[in-house]
């Protein structure tokens, strides 16, 4: 199981990373705690003070086209918050 997706990378989560050494992740929906922790670890290095989860939930969209009124829902996905100890760092950019 492919446990870590994609890195999140927008304007809080590097607020964030700055203030408070924390980095988010798109994850896998049924990846626990101490499996995202040891999957961190393990591909960047470094070592993890604290997990915290979260499931976005499904939002409803509709759109209005010549054929009608067309509903539909996103994809719910599961995001994880990772503290890093002080003095590690990952950098995210360095195979750019």
């Amino acid at each position: 199981m492919n446990i870590l997706i994609k890195p999140l990378v927008t304007e809080k989560m590097t607020i964030q990373t700055e203030k408070l050494n924390r980095y988010g992740f798109v994850v896998d929906r049924r990846a626990t705690k101490p499996q995202i922790k040891k999957a961190v670890e393990s591909h960047y290095n470094v070592v993890v003070e604290s997990v915290n989860t979260l499931i976005s939930p499904r939002k409803t969209k509709s759109r209005y086209t010549k054929g009608g009124v067309i509903t539909g829902k996103t994809v719910s996905y599961k995001r994880a918050f990772v503290t890093l100890v002080k003095g590690d760092s990952i950098d995210f950019y360095s195979n750019i």
